[in-house]
């Protein structure tokens, strides 16, 4: 967690964050206390099973847990433990026909300094309570299958499962930026990236009919409504490229289009982002992955704006990238073979070390570049996306 006087600020961001996650499976109370949030439900139905799982994508979280809370005595605490350790075993039958072994520990978090046992005393008390109501436990301090978790504060709460969250910082706590979102594997777990930063995210989609198909955009939306799981809810700004992707091909030299289409979205991404109230650009470009993005043809796409370009992913291979896209859930979709508009006119060699002044004078070639870029963020079509 953050340190210093803004933490509170982040901590009930967070909390905000998860009620509203957690809303559709019941009402709950937020408690906020010494780097723990506590969620407790209003409503006797509530699934917490799906609301872990939930819980545990919200940024800014680093684990969640279905907890019981008792009395802080020990003969509390022990009963408490062996019901966790109860619900445990019903939950995962052992795998060996004859029953097998449970190898556990006891690991104890006394945040209570007055508590008058140590963390210690309350593991092992715990621990010897168990094994003589439990005969297929078995102590396993170094590899255990089960660790019954217990936290002493002002009560005693018990755990066994825990489900990992992504951690970073609660969505909504460090502005709003547009993520420049292609068909591919990159630019979802670009924007994912960031959002686990505490950015807000709108997409931009370049769509360039009849080029690219109706499929295409199908499948862009659909890897919105998969970040949407995380964000809540995304919006797209779809916006038709074709004319300016046809002026490119028309007026400018082939082993410039790429580095010069480029810039035509940056110029349109930039329009686009002032009307949406974003503050910077993202993308999913990786450090010499294709012929634009070499040093010299990243800095010429950076001058097409004033906005800073985040690009998350710049010192990633392609295999890195591939794992956290099936981490976050994109890659599957990112993979269908629908045509985006970057595979359109791709020049057989592009120029990999581009000028400025070059591309600069490339540009110049085309007619009315300012009322196509004008016409392109204008015609703009909005969609808001929400989890499947």
């Amino acid at each position: 967690m953050l340190k210093g006087l803004n933490r509170r600020s982040f901590e009930e961001k967070l909390a905000a964050n998860l009620r509203r996650a957690v809303s559709a499976f019941g009402r709950v109370s937020v408690t906020i206390t010494q780097g723990r949030m506590f969620l407790e439900p209003a409503d006797p139905d509530f699934d917490f099973e799906a609301a872990v799982k939930k819980a545990a994508d919200v940024f800014g979280v680093v684990s969640a847990s279905p907890a019981w809370r008792t009395a802080t005595d020990q003969d509390s605490i022990a009963a408490c433990a062996e019901t966790a350790v109860r619900a445990y075993i019903t939950k995962h039958p052992p795998a060996m026909p004859d029953g097998g072994r449970y190898p556990f520990k006891v690991e104890t978090k006394r945040q209570n300094k007055s508590y008058p046992r140590t963390s210690p005393e309350i593991s092992r008390e715990t621990g010897e309570y168990l094994l003589s109501r439990f005969p297929e436990l078995t102590v396993d301090v170094n590899h255990p299958q089960v660790v019954v978790f217990i936290e002493v504060r002002e009560y005693a709460y018990v755990y066994t499962d825990r489900s990992e969250g992504f951690g970073g910082l609660p969505l909504g706590t460090n502005g709003k930026a547009l993520l420049l979102l292609s068909g591919g594997i990159d630019s979802p777990v670009a924007g994912f990236m960031m959002a686990k930063r505490g950015v807000e995210v709108e997409a931009v989609h370049f769509y360039s009919y009849p080029y690219t198909s109706e499929r295409s955009k199908e499948k862009v939306l659909k890897l919105a409504a998969i970040l949407a799981g995380y964000f809540g809810r995304l919006k797209v700004h779809i916006v038709p490229f074709t004319d300016a992707q046809l002026a490119v091909r028309d007026n400018c030299r082939e082993e410039f289009s790429t580095i010069v289409m480029r810039r035509l979205m940056m110029f349109i991404a930039d329009a686009i982002a002032r009307q949406s109230g974003s503050l910077a650009l993202v993308t999913g470009e990786s450090m010499g992955q294709v012929a634009s993005q070499t040093i010299l043809g990243l800095s010429a796409t950076d001058r097409a704006t004033d906005f800073p370009i985040f690009r998350p992913l710049i010192g990633m291979d392609k295999h890195e990238i591939v794992e956290y896209a099936r981490r976050i859930g994109t890659f599957e979709t990112s993979i269908l073979p629908y045509e985006d508009c970057c595979t359109v006119f791709t020049p057989k060699h592009p120029k990999t070390k581009p000028k400025l002044a070059e591309v600069e004078a490339e540009e110049a070639r085309i007619p009315d570049l300012a009322g196509l870029v004008r016409a392109a963020a204008e015609g703009a079509e909005s969609v808001l996306v929400r989890p499947d």
